[in-house]
């Protein structure tokens, strides 16, 4: 008798492939949207205003789709935890670290996200990595190491700035994987993805707020034109817009798998930088960057990456 073929996996199939390049391609870009709003404005206030204006975006996304805000106390409290960890811990991190090594260094330490996420989600949520997903990871980060190695001998700001850079994006890492984690368990299922982002975002915003007041000092107004397109661009697009894709890919397909988003986001991020900033490959960019492309396609063809 004729065995049936076996099934393609989730994360090869249009509806997961789709989404997930979207928020690649709009990730990639952020890094230089980011660099761009330090200066004037202290990075707190950058970071309440982006998520003021996701929270509000998705306030509306969740009333156009009928989403319920009746979320209970339970539900809220998982909400404000999410934001904390998601959007006002992590970002804070993340433009701080942008103020001592270069956007493409950030993005590159930010691949590490696949170690943790897979770690938390074997502990929390009993997924045992599959072979395959373990050996796609091993030759992305072997990628990510020749990047980041690159990346090191270049950067400007001397050894003490880059220690202080990667302690920061580190930081970063572990609070966007608690978020990621968070968001593959039962109880975030529970709730419409529209209402409970939304209260988180909201969440985020008061806290990065009151961080910043507690400080820096009072908000600090920017009338550059291009700040504010930046700040549309990444509450808009790179957070109301890609949060939800980025979630609904990773409740499908387990957060190891959904977190090699940020194995391809730096590849993205240098060959913008090649365009806008005059970034130059080195062999070892250009062998870091193939390895991680090699190691992505590797483990998204895994059938079985969590058992």
């Amino acid at each position: 008798m004729l065995q049936p073929p076996p099934a393609k996996p989730q994360s090869t199939r249009l509806a997961i492939l789709i989404p997930f390049g979207i928020v690649t391609l709009i990730w990639g870009s952020t890094w230089l949207v980011i660099r761009d709003q330090l200066g004037v404005v202290p990075p707190s206030w950058s970071v309440t205003y982006r998520f003021l204006v996701a929270g509000l975006c998705m306030v509306g996304y969740a009333l156009w789709k009928r989403d319920s805000f009746r979320l209970g106390a339970r539900g809220l409290a998982f909400a404000a935890v999410l934001g904390i960890a998601q959007f006002a811990m992590n970002f804070n991190f993340v433009y701080r670290a942008e103020q001592h090594v270069t956007s493409g260094l950030v993005s590159v330490v930010f691949a590490l996200l696949l170690v943790p996420n897979a770690v938390l989600a074997r502990i929390f949520l009993g997924q045992k990595l599959g072979r395959q997903l373990v050996i796609g990871a091993s030759i992305a980060m072997a990628g990510i190491v020749l990047l980041f190695v690159n990346e090191a001998r270049i950067d400007p700001h001397g050894p003490g700035q880059v220690l202080m850079g990667i302690g920061f994006t580190l930081c970063a890492i572990l609070a966007a994987s608690t978020a990621n984690v968070m968001q593959a368990t039962p109880t975030a299922a529970r709730y419409p993805m529209g209402s409970l982002l939304a209260v988180a975002m909201l969440t985020g915003a008061a806290i990065d707020a009151l961080y910043a007041l507690a400080t820096v000092g009072p908000p600090v107004i920017e009338m550059r034109g291009a700040y504010w397109l930046g700040i549309l661009y990444l509450g808009v697009f790179a957070s109301a817009l890609a949060f939800p894709l980025y979630f609904g890919v990773l409740r499908t397909i387990g957060p190891a798998k959904a977190a090699y988003s940020s194995v391809i986001v730096p590849v993205i991020a240098m060959l913008l930088s090649t365009i806008f900033e005059g970034y130059r490959w080195s062999g070892l960019a250009v062998a870091g960057a193939l390895l991680a492309a090699a190691g992505l396609v590797i483990a998204l063809r895994a059938r079985r990456p969590v058992r």
